[in-house]
């Protein structure tokens, strides 16, 4: 039943995200250059051929997927664009809080609405919730999209053939949960979070957030970082009222079960390095510079 999910060729038919999963298997082989590369400054040519495309294809893949160019996008992955993102990063919190997580600023924002289990539940491991999952294509591969009655539960990624490790890995969080493959029940969701067009506040995405209430705080805090900002695992701490917690903070954004929609990408090092993701540092980076050209980054 898994392996038919993965391989249904619906996820490689026609439509938005099914485009945007093809060409992100070309952008994830570019970033991967440009990561290796980019204090030498790379050509499009060199880029091109990394990502194994044409440099007029590039150009256009980059446009298609990201709204950028792909020299714009590469400046989105530089360390300056970075410490960009982190200016004023404790002040971007307070402003969030000031202006509400769907303020007039927030106008790319995937807008949220979310609820936390008891500490109850999620110490029951999940036993008594039936979780419904699928796979469907997305901008930054292959999603595997986990609903429960309450909302969203879980959203994770993977690379072509990690499919069924990349599911393993989100059902050991709540191990005593029953699990449904329905992908035509989750596709819904795949739709309303990953196409921008309904990326509406009058229809908020419902969310759950399934761990301790530690983590919970700080999910509900990576929920306040607005889109093309960041902020550093200090001021989450500070925000948490955990000031000496940095390192917790860091291990509770990587147990975040809700990559994307829960924005633990946008959570950066003091320096502005992107240190390490659950989904991958390339995805990491994908991401950010996604978001750039969300932003209207020139």
């Amino acid at each position: 039943m898994m392996n038919l999910a993965i391989n249904d060729h619906r996820l490689t038919g026609p439509g938005p995200q099914n485009a945007a999963l093809r060409d992100y298997d070309s952008v994830r082989r570019a970033i991967a250059f440009i990561s290796e590369h980019w204090r030498a400054q790379p050509t499009i040519e060199a880029m091109a051929d990394a990502a194994a495309v044409t440099p007029d294809e590039l150009h256009h893949l980059f446009r298609r997927w990201a709204g950028l160019t792909p020299k714009a996008f590469m400046q989105a992955l530089t360390l300056d664009h970075a410490k960009g993102l982190l200016r004023d990063s404790a002040s971007v919190l307070d402003a969030a809080l000031d202006s509400g997580l769907s303020g007039p600023g927030r106008l790319h924002d995937l807008f949220v609405t979310h609820e936390a289990m008891s500490p109850g539940e999620w110490k029951a491991g999940g036993a008594g919730m039936t979780l419904h999952y699928g796979f469907h294509p997305s901008p930054f591969g292959t999603a595997i999209v986990i609903a429960s009655g309450r909302g969203l539960a879980g959203l994770a990624f993977a690379d072509p053939g990690e499919e069924p490790a990349a599911l393993a890995d989100m059902q050991r969080r709540w191990p005593r949960a029953n699990y449904v493959e329905d992908r035509a029940g989750t596709s819904a969701l795949a739709q309303r979070i990953f196409d921008t067009k309904l990326w509406r506040a009058d229809q908020p995405l419902r969310v759950v957030l399934i761990g301790t209430d530690f983590e919970v705080r700080v999910w509900e805090t990576l929920l306040k970082i607005p889109m093309g900002r960041a902020v550093c695992y200090s001021d989450i701490a500070a925000r948490i009222k955990s000031p000496t917690a940095s390192r917790a903070v860091g291990a509770a954004v990587g147990k975040n079960p809700l990559s994307f929609v829960v924005p633990c990408h946008r959570a950066l090092g003091k320096s502005g390095a992107l240190t390490g993701y659950h989904w991958g540092i390339t995805r990491k980076q994908a991401m950010i510079g996604w978001e750039a050209g969300q932003v209207g980054m020139n």
